[in-house]
């Protein structure tokens, strides 16, 4: 069976792991969580970035800076994980869920206005795929209604808008590091900082409410208890762990981007027949090669479409169900308009196996069945 993920690993984990745990330091905002958090601001440009326990916990800090309250509003797309909602929820707001566009899977950006009401407070696009949403025009929305933009970049870290990097764009962003994705540390996340009047709002909130992070600065003699706030700090094991690919985070990138060439270039033929649809990545965006997906014609062929995949060899799976049609979605938020595409889009989706090491044999292989089915 070719699995439809393996976690990346690099082989300097192990002695980057090692090495926190000689240095006597394995809870957070050690050596190697200030390397990430270095690293990550270097390459995105963004004026702070702090490691957190997921990326629903950094969308979670965003809410909270954001200042997120009850009965709030807050746009989304229904096409995305349960955590983009979860955060705003949690602060008692109801998420607007907007229609996509059938290319990006993205939110569709010439909806977002018509949703906004006098009680929106922040727009939340995102990037499926690691390509980026339409933001000159979501920023451009924000602006003129003055609302926030949270970036749910959680699949696009490398990617970039025209030149910029996701998640560094809006009033904040989150990363996630999860097993699934480019760069892992198991489980854990990273927030991007764009105001840096918050930044130390947002160190408060990370770090139960104290003021510790000024405390180790050497800003202040003792710390307290400040403000409300949570637990938001890594295990310094698991920086140590994601340090060892954000090093090598170029040769990682390539690797998948190789994969994905390939898979667009065997499975082209198919796409010019009609019998399936590939992934669109619009001319002002770079991607980052997350995931490599198909659309089949409708829910029935997908259904046989995985089967045969599975039959063959190939764990390949489907994505999202949309949130406006699960219980909780129809409880703590509303579809905006006409669900057009987000419903239809979603039931043909197919992903395929992709991830750091996947051979060019096994790509050809997984390429050949799908090209067997529709024969």
């Amino acid at each position: 069976m070719i699995d439809f993920n393996v976690p990346p690993y690099i082989g300097t984990e192990k002695e980057y792991v090692a090495q926190a745990i000689d240095n006597h330091k394995i809870s957070g905002d050690g050596e190697f969580t200030k390397k990430c958090s270095e690293w990550l601001e270097k390459k995105t440009g963004s004026p702070k970035v702090l490691l957190t326990t997921s990326c629903t916990h950094a969308t979670e800090m965003a809410a909270l800076l954001s200042n997120i309250k009850p009965g709030d509003e807050v746009i989304m797309p229904s096409y995305t994980f349960v955590s983009t909602a979860d955060a705003f929820v949690l602060r008692g707001a109801t998420a607007v869920f907007v229609d996509i566009r059938p290319d990006t899977m993205n939110i569709d950006e010439k909806l977002i206005e018509g949703a906004i009401t006098k009680k929106t407070k922040a727009i939340v696009p995102v990037h499926y795929a690691g390509v980026s949403c339409e933001m000159d025009t979501i920023c451009d929305i924000a602006r003129r209604h003055n609302l926030l933009v949270i970036e749910d970049a959680a699949q696009g870290v490398m990617s970039t808008y025209k030149g910029k990097a996701l998640g560094a764009i809006g009033d904040f962003g989150a990363y996630s590091f999860h097993e699934t994705k480019n760069f892992s540390m198991g489980e854990g996340g990273a927030i991007l900082i764009r105001n840096e009047d918050l930044i130390e709002p947002a160190e408060i909130i990370r770090e139960k409410g104290t003021n510790r992070s000024k405390f180790y600065r050497g800003q202040i003699d003792k710390y307290t208890w400040v403000d409300a706030g949570s637990s938001y700090l890594p295990s310094e094991l698991n920086a140590a762990y994601l340090y060892g690919q954000l090093e090598k985070a170029d040769m990682i990138t390539e690797w998948r981007m190789k994969c994905w060439n390939r898979y667009y270039e065997m499975l082209t033929p198919l796409s010019k027949k009609g019998a399936i649809e590939l992934p669109y990545v619009p001319k002002e965006c770079t991607h980052n090669a997350h995931m490599f997906y198909i659309k089949a014609k409708d829910l029935d062929e997908r259904t046989r479409l995985l089967k045969h995949l599975k039959e063959n060899g190939v764990d390949a799976v489907f994505h999202y169900i949309p949130l406006h049609s699960a219980p909780a979605g129809r409880k703590f938020g509303r579809f905006y308009g006409t669900d057009r595409y987000t419903t239809v889009e979603s039931e043909r989706l197919v992903r395929l196996p992709m991830f750091y090491g996947l051979s060019d044999e096994n790509v050809e292989k997984i390429c050949d069945t799908v090209i067997r089915f529709y024969s």
